[in-house]
């Protein structure tokens, strides 16, 4: 199984099917907050629907298509977080991310997401990894560009939230970018 340790609270697990419950009840407790920037609420009302959407994504993986892991907080399911999909010819990665309501405010989301990226660059040898967030989803927004991803444009009407519409701010980072990034950090420290 895939366990990938970020610090001493914080891993990030692959998705299983016996996660399924615990998930769910995250998703269930967390419900009316997520449903102002997700999509996919009304489609997970019972466990089962939860346990379909894993398969869904082990499939995505053993396929190569793609990396959803559950977040580990405190040894507790905090949230999901991977590459929605990973476009192989173009060595590209579309990181997604949503985090339960109580565990926000953590810096969770932040470490998770440079996480993702360092996996992206260093261990899948991508070229670029982008991310995208309903522009008026601040929180969602603030994670690149803590990472110093470049805000690369606007989608309009990207994505259909239950009875209207959204536009997408896009966010990418390259390969040499991140390579730069982090050299210039170490020569600060």
């Amino acid at each position: 199984m895939f366990i990938h340790k970020i610090n001493d609270e914080l891993s990030l697990k692959l998705t299983d099917v016996r996660d399924s419950k615990q998930l769910f009840e995250l998703t269930d407790g967390s419900r009316s907050y997520l449903k102002e920037w997700l999509p996919w609420l009304d489609f997970t009302v019972k466990e089962e629907d939860t346990k379909a959407f894993i398969e869904g994504t082990l499939r995505g993986f053993a396929d190569h298509k793609s990396l959803s892991t559950v977040i580990l907080f405190k040894g507790k399911i905090a949230g999901t977080a991977g590459f929605n999909s990973i476009t192989w010819p173009n060595k590209t990665a579309y990181i997604g991310y949503w985090l339960g309501k109580d565990f926000q405010g953590n810096g969770i989301m932040t470490k998770v997401a440079e996480t993702l990226t360092e996996i992206a660059f260093n261990e899948y040898g991508l070229n670029k990894v982008e991310i995208r967030a309903a522009v008026e989803n601040m929180k969602s927004r603030t994670i690149p560009e803590r990472l110093g991803y470049k805000h690369e444009g606007t989608i309009r009407e990207a994505e259909w939230l239950y009875d209207h519409y959204v536009d997408h701010a896009v966010y990418g980072m390259l390969a040499r970018e991140w390579e730069q990034k982090k050299h210039s950090t170490k020569k600060q420290v």
